[in-house]
């Protein structure tokens, strides 16, 4: 049986996104160019979801409980003309503990963390983050909800968790899904097979 389709959205942009600093599960609300972002993937979906030919109520929604994941799924949803609540949510989507990091630029972390930066560059997705969690921790709850889905699902949630997919996909490499940037405004399409991105 094939994978169902899933429609994956990084949350919208928060302060913090801007500032560049560490979230990890911070619960830090979007900005206004985040609701902005959030609103685009609405339309975004509606149109992609369309292609289908099925209804849009005939997916099932499912968010990362962090406030900004909710609150770009329910502005996606209002998009959509969705009643914005009627979502699940998921506490494996929320994003990698980034533990006593968080809250933190990595400017700052060059000054407070120094040692443990290095070490992290050696092993990137093994490195648990001091208090918090590894990308491989990270994949390893993630993979359990994606192996769990059995039909087409649209998904806000977070940067780690768009990666470590990629990584659980085969679709790079976890030392590069580590590095690579995870788009905000933009939906991001899994087959089980391939990822493509909407913007």
């Amino acid at each position: 049986m094939p994978q169902p389709i899933l429609y994956f959205v990084r949350h919208g942009e928060t302060d913090w996104n801007r500032e560049r600093r560490l979230q990890g599960q911070h619960d830090i609300p979007l900005n206004p160019l985040g609701r902005s972002q959030a609103q685009r993937c609405g339309v975004l979906l509606r149109d992609l979801l369309a292609r289908g030919g099925r209804s849009i109520t005939d997916y099932d929604y499912v968010s990362s409980p962090l406030g900004r994941a909710r609150e770009t799924m329910e502005l996606m949803r209002g998009t959509m003309a969705l009643e914005p609540s009627l979502y699940r949510t998921d506490a494996r989507l929320m994003e990698m503990s980034f533990g006593r990091w968080e809250g933190f630029t990595y400017a700052e972390l060059q000054v407070r963390e120094a040692a443990a930066l290095v070490e992290r560059e050696r092993d990137k997705w093994g490195f648990v983050l001091p208090g918090g969690e590894s990308y491989a921790q990270l994949e390893a709850r993630v993979q359990v909800w994606y192996d769990g889905i059995r039909r087409e699902t649209v998904a806000t949630a977070h940067g780690g968790v768009c990666r470590v997919l990629m990584a659980h996909l085969g679709l790079v490499q976890p030392s590069e899904a580590s590095m690579g940037d995870i788009g905000q405004g933009v939906v991001y399409v899994f087959d089980g097979h391939t990822m493509t991105r909407h913007e």
